[in-house]
């Protein structure tokens, strides 16, 4: 076990044109202790993070006391960035982004290891190997060979902590490690973080959106909003008595509703019969014969955990997927008797809404070219229509026109979601497919996209097929759920009853998975 670091950051500001972005804000960091920083989206928490690793962007000024064990750092010099690695780890959100596509994981950890612990290459690709075999990441040494993205999302969040390690260092941030992942693996992950953290005696700083995940592991919470920390404390404290109404609201938030049992006499809408589909090098199936049925106005939940097959069934009813098999059926359609021209026109009644809204719209595009480009890509209206389209589209989506001529950078994580959902619904689609389309917002905006979803869908007749690894966000807008593991469907129901009373295994272990509130020890 390594020795007791402390790390004391004080009076934290950061400002951008006269603007603050974060004001006046105080951490203290503890070798085995974990601290939760909570906020929704645009609160400051990355922020915080870049910050502490000296990592601020040039447009941005920053300022703060920073000490470092009982020494004086001074903040931004060449001697606070000196701390990365050395002191501070960094787990990253999205791991598949912090990895090099085109290099093995075993040369990224053992270039890591040769310049941050000066071993030869023998040494550290002995020492990658065990920093694999410390993280759980199944058969070790072949993963060593092996690229990024034959792993599945929590494996690769597995790599990025053995990367992490690899410096030794004796802080570790993790920033919204989970938020792509689904409550199981979610768990696994922050299980193995918590593990690290007694064991080597790491201070471990948790960034998250999501107030009662931190809650099982943090002992020390923080809650932002807009750059202010609006609460602090003991975790047990604030959970059991919160004095701030937005940290009410952020646990109230989490707690969603599920819908009332469908009704059958709707039509059939979408049909897929013996969905099978297996990626090249794949070990087996990632659909094993798959049935499903979808009426119109009906929400259904695809749920399953990080490899089930949920989203992969979600793009092959997309026909997105080469190599994808079996008959899908949109309004008695087989979309496989089509040809390109006849497929097209029957795109116009679908619309997607994927998971990420900041890498789906262009940063080039206004707002306006955005929401408006499926009408162009279709041939529907003129500049000028699809402009108004755009306009009133935005305003069902909670938006008004202001935004018509601004870019994606101008907004916040849950304003995106909208656009992208106002885009979707631009050729009038009978069926809207949602993959992961929250997972990667702050409980408040969650809550805000999912109530957004179900008035849509209510008031537009819309059917919609929701990918997700939430079972809480799949109760707030889907009548039935599905519950698929390794390629197959092992559940399906009325949401309520599925997760009142699971009847599978699987089904069981994910309703179990979602951690209770403040179980810190």
């Amino acid at each position: 076990m390594t020795a007791s670091t402390r790390v004391e950051l004080s009076d934290l500001q950061v400002t951008t044109q006269g603007r603050t972005l974060l004001d006046g804000l105080s951490l203290q960091l503890q070798g085995g202790q974990c601290t939760g920083l909570v906020g929704e989206s645009g609160s400051g928490k990355s922020l915080t993070s870049l910050a502490l690793l000296a990592l601020l962007p040039a447009q941005l000024q920053g300022s703060a006391t920073l000490r470092v064990d009982g020494e004086d750092i001074a903040f931004a010099s060449p001697a606070h960035a000196a701390l990365r690695g050395r002191v501070f780890g960094l787990v990253p959100q999205d791991p598949l982004a912090a990895l090099h596509p085109l290099r093995r994981i075993g040369a990224q950890l053992v270039e890591t290891l040769r310049v941050a612990r000066g071993l030869g290459r023998d040494a550290a690709h002995r020492q990658a190997e065990e920093l694999l075999r410390r993280v759980q990441l199944p058969e070790p040494r072949a993963a060593l060979s092996r690229y990024p993205h034959s792993f599945s999302g929590g494996q690769r969040q597995r790599i990025a902590i053995a990367l992490a390690l690899a410096t030794q260092p004796r802080v570790l941030i993790a920033d919204e490690p989970t938020s792509a992942l689904d409550a199981r693996i979610a768990r696994d992950i922050l299980d193995l973080l918590d593990e690290l953290r007694r064991e080597e005696n790491l201070a471990l700083l948790l960034i998250s959106h999501d107030l009662p995940l931190v809650g099982a592991y943090a002992q020390q919470l923080l809650v932002l909003q807009r750059g202010q920390v609006l609460e602090r404390g003991d975790t047990r404290a604030i959970f059991s008595a919160p004095r701030h109404p937005y940290t009410r609201e952020l646990l109230a938030a989490d707690v969603l509703q599920a819908l009332p049992a469908p009704s059958e006499a709707a039509p059939v809408l979408l049909r897929a019969e013996g969905m099978r589909m297996r990626y090249r090098d794949a070990g087996r199936d990632a659909l094993d014969g798959v049935d499903l049925v979808l009426h119109r106005g009906e929400g259904l939940a695809l749920v399953g955990e990080s490899g089930s097959g949920k989203s992969t069934l979600g793009r092959a009813v997309l026909k997105l997927l080469r190599g994808a098999r079996g008959r899908i059926l949109l309004d008695g359609v087989e979309l496989g008797s089509l040809d390109a021209a006849g497929l097209r026109r029957m795109r116009r009644r679908i619309g997607v809404v994927f998971q990420d809204p900041y890498a789906s719209l262009d940063p080039r595009f206004t707002v306006a070219r955005i929401v408006g480009e499926p009408l162009r890509i279709h041939g529907i209206g003129d500049a000028a229509s699809q402009r108004a389209t755009a306009s009133e589209l935005l305003a069902a989506v909670g938006m008004d026109d202001s935004a018509l001529d601004r870019y994606p950078h101008q907004f916040s994580g849950g304003q995106r979601q909208r656009i992208a959902i106002a885009r979707a619904l631009s050729t009038a689609p009978e069926l809207l497919v949602c993959d992961e389309a929250v997972s990667a917002l702050d409980a408040h905006h969650r809550a805000a996209i999912l109530a957004l979803l179900a008035k849509l869908k209510r008031e537009r007749g819309l059917a919609l097929l929701f990918v997700t690894h939430d079972l809480s966000a799949a109760s707030a807008v889907a009548e039935r759920i599905a519950v698929l593991e390794l390629g197959r469907i092992v559940e399906t129901g009325a949401t309520a009853s599925v997760l009142e009373h699971p009847r599978h295994p699987h089904t069981r272990a994910l309703v179990a998975a979602r951690p209770a509130l403040a179980q810190a020890q």
